[in-house]
């Protein structure tokens, strides 16, 4: 098994797992609902309407970040031989909070007032987000390691 930033440095491969975190994204966004969903696919929407390919664009800058962050959670998960999603969601706060680091640190210097303001408009409910995405984040991991 390879670990998620060795699988990111093949151009290929990268290409296959942005686009499966787009896809992992706009579903988890779509799945959200009431005022809270309304607020998530609004700053949503303000981020795509930054440019063309905003959400593919922003993965591939902060997948190698993002991809360091895992390998350990990953790694832990294969020598303990324990079921990826049980693993995830059972680690969901730990690794939610390590992928919030590379996006607090790239919010806190971007220069773009648009994504700053989505950013911190849904940051004090990314942990839950986050959280609820775990399955879908430990099968995206697991299909592009193995």
């Amino acid at each position: 098994m390879s670990s998620l930033s060795e699988v990111v440095q093949d151009d290929a491969k990268r290409r296959a797992v942005i686009d499966d975190c787009a896809r992992l994204l706009d579903a988890e966004v779509a799945s959200k609902r009431g005022i809270t969903g309304f607020a998530v696919k609004a700053a949503f929407k303000a981020v795509k309407s930054v440019r063309p390919g905003m959400i593919p664009m922003s993965i591939d800058a902060l997948i190698d970040d993002f991809s360091v962050q895992i390998d350990p959670f990953w790694a832990d998960c294969q020598s303990t031989g324990a079921d990826p999603k049980s693993f995830f969601q059972q680690n969901d706060r730990n690794i939610a909070n390590a992928l919030l680091k590379v996006t607090d640190d790239r919010a806190a210097r971007s220069t773009q007032r648009v994504l700053k303001g989505a950013y911190g408009k849904l940051r004090g409910q990314a942990m839950d987000h986050i959280s609820q995405a775990m399955p879908q984040l430990a099968e995206l991991v697991q299909r592009h390691t193995s």
